[in-house]
């Protein structure tokens, strides 16, 4: 999906460029060193840069929003596309599992109705002794 489609469906994440950063890493199980190694920095170099003491050059940060997926426009204004929050992905998941469950349960009522209609039917049908 383009910036453009979604950065104005969303409000603005008003945490800083380095609190936008470090939420986006710990949102993909990154570490520190997993995305200094990618980049060719050094671990402190991403530490600083998600405690606003520095900021990286125009180069690596397009290369930082294509590993953490997410918006160059996120990750510069918080604007854009956003990471994945974990909680809620969870949280639709068990939604799924839990409709998925009650669409077993309606087909097997359905079923039984059918079965109980059949049954009366018979009945209703039998002669009377």
């Amino acid at each position: 999906m383009s910036d453009t489609t979604t950065i104005f469906e969303r409000e603005q994440d008003l945490d800083t460029f380095g609190g936008r950063l470090s939420r986006a890493r710990a949102a993909t199980g990154l570490s520190t060193k997993d995305v200094a190694w990618r980049l060719g920095v050094k671990s402190s170099t991403i530490n600083a840069w998600e405690c606003d003491r520095s900021q990286p050059s125009a180069l690596r940060m397009d290369k930082l929003s294509g590993i953490l997926s997410v918006s160059l426009s996120w990750l510069l204004h918080g604007v854009g596309t956003a990471p994945a929050d974990p909680e809620e992905e969870t949280a639709m998941k068990l939604v799924g599992e839990q409709l998925a469950k009650l669409k077993q349960l309606h087909a097997e009522t359905g079923l039984l109705i059918g079965r109980i209609e059949g049954r009366l039917d018979r009945l209703a049908q039998s002669p009377a002794e």
